[in-house]
């Protein structure tokens, strides 16, 4: 006989509106969901708590953190991914898109290759069912890079690539147009001084002139072949977004101008932006600022990014400013995944992957009471 559990006398935050009533899990799926304050017998009584879709996160470089945690160290990989999962799903992360980086600089003893090797231990350990949530990975394509077609072509189809993201990290433009910036985020993460600065711009600047075109053509093709969302990674001009849309891209990540947002939107395109960036009130780089795209209607979808336990913080935080919690919360559910064509979640409703939170708002943050995944509780 199917388990079967229900989350009763809840604030069910549905796609446009919250309202009292309970969620029936049966095994892995919602088999109902139904308005009222009744409590039927057997259920879990969730005191008007908030139960919703578990999160879908897009971009985030949790598992690069887990597994370089300092300069130069290179922790055990299977403890490292475990440990990137067990995070994620104590923050109410259901779905991730692990970012990697491909493209790498062996000239330049920079950013060395990594995504092959790791894609296949995070494959070993859910075949084994070693994982509590849903994992597929978002190749993050680096144009501005010496190997980034070789890397491509080491992946395919089988792959569970959900996701390519087109990145061009050639300094004076995009996320780093102003220099100064870029030079001082470089030589404080990187401890570099005034040489290896203009030594990283120039190795750069070539890399772009001599490969980047090439790059970026073979970029869209392997996106095509492995059946793939293909997103943009930091347009800054109207120009820049309508060559994205000929790629036929529908996902920008971290546009940096209003121009490029509200390029974006004309184009049918989806706006993500970081949490921390809702959080922080702005961003490292200097760039148009996520609450500042929310204000103006330009907002569509949050990344954790670096901080997993952002991605809830940052959607609470967008729902009370906007005065409409489901609206505030779709930007991480409902939304991406639609926008990466996960029909099957995201979305509280008969039928759907019993990916489920419950959470309470405590002063002015969300508190986690529990987090299901196909139906399993994980957290």
């Amino acid at each position: 006989m199917t388990e079967e559990m229900i989350l009763a006398n809840a604030t069910l935050v549905l796609p446009n509106e919250t309202l009292t009533g309970s969620v029936r899990i049966a095994g892995e799926t919602i088999t109902e969901v139904a308005s009222g304050a009744a409590i039927p017998a057997g259920a879990i009584d969730c005191e008007g708590d908030y139960v919703c879709p578990g999160l879908v996160e897009l971009h985030t470089d949790n598992l690069e953190r887990h597994i370089q945690p300092r300069p130069k160290v290179d922790w055990p990989h299977a403890a490292a991914i475990l440990a990137h999962d067990a995070e994620l799903a104590s923050t109410g992360i259901t779905t991730v898109f692990d970012a990697m980086r491909i493209g790498s600089i062996p000239s330049g003893q920079r950013y060395k290759k990594y995504a092959r090797d790791l894609s296949r231990e995070l494959w070993q350990l859910r075949e084994q069912d070693a994982l509590k949530i849903s994992h597929f990975l978002h190749l993050r394509a680096e144009v501005c890079s010496e190997t980034l077609v070789e890397e491509l072509d080491e992946f395919d189809a089988g792959d569970r690539v959900g996701l390519v993201s087109l990145m061009d990290h050639t300094p004076g433009q995009r996320q780093f147009r102003d220099m100064t910036q870029l030079e001082a985020y470089m030589k404080g993460k990187h401890g570099m001084n005034d040489d290896d600065f203009l030594q990283h711009v120039a190795l750069l600047k070539a890399l772009r002139e001599r490969f980047g075109d090439r790059h970026e053509v073979e970029t869209v093709k392997a996106a095509r072949r492995f059946g793939a969302m293909l997103a943009s990674h930091d347009d800054t001009t109207a120009a820049q977004v309508r060559t994205s849309s000929g790629h036929g891209i529908t996902l920008a990540e971290f546009p940096t101008t209003v121009e490029a947002a509200r390029a974006c939107h004309d184009h049918g395109i989806k706006v993500m932006m970081g949490a921390p960036n809702v959080i922080r009130g702005g961003s490292h780089s200097g760039n148009v600022a996520a609450h500042e795209l929310a204000n103006l209607g330009h907002l569509d979808i949050l990344s954790s990014d670096y901080v997993p336990a952002a991605l809830l913080l940052s959607a609470t935080r967008l729902g009370e400013m906007w005065g409409d919690m489901a609206r505030g919360l779709r930007t991480v559910t409902q939304t991406p995944a639609q926008v990466v064509g996960l029909n099957d979640r995201g979305e509280l409703r008969a039928g759907a992957r019993a990916d489920v939170i419950r959470f309470r708002m405590r002063e002015d943050a969300p508190a986690l009471n529990g987090v299901w995944s196909r139906g399993r509780r994980v957290a």
